[in-house]
């Protein structure tokens, strides 16, 4: 079983940064694939980016790409979410996701571990 935690969440002001976290519980696979994903009040869960654990590449949705940074951190089993330039539209609860699995995932039914979730605020 595959435990994720996130930390990091709070309220910001547009244009400011945030740094999300989300910290695997257990021995970590190389074979991980690791997404961020968003739910703003009233709307469905979208994927924000991924990486893969092994080889570091990433993918990001459009409306992120440029101000969003996914890395990972083999020493603190940790994968990082940096947010620069933040909008209010950016609002919403941030999920991290994990799966084993060799392609970069982008829909949240590829992802099988789940953390709480955090929120984020962004004021105008």
């Amino acid at each position: 079983q595959v435990q994720l935690v996130e930390s990091g969440g709070g309220l910001v002001q547009a244009g400011g940064s945030l740094r999300l976290s989300c910290t695997i519980a257990g021995r970590v696979s190389y074979y991980y694939v690791m997404g961020w994903f968003r739910q703003a009040p009233g709307k469905e869960r979208e994927f924000v980016g991924a990486i893969r654990w092994r080889v570091a590449d990433t993918v990001y949705a459009d409306s992120v790409k440029g101000r969003f940074t996914i890395s990972r951190d083999d020493a603190k089993n940790t994968v990082s979410l940096q947010m620069n330039s933040l909008k209010p539209e950016d609002t919403a609860v941030y999920y991290c996701a994990g799966d084993f699995g060799g392609l970069l995932k982008t829909t949240s039914d590829g992802y099988r571990y789940w953390g709480q979730g955090t929120q984020v605020t962004v004021a105008s």
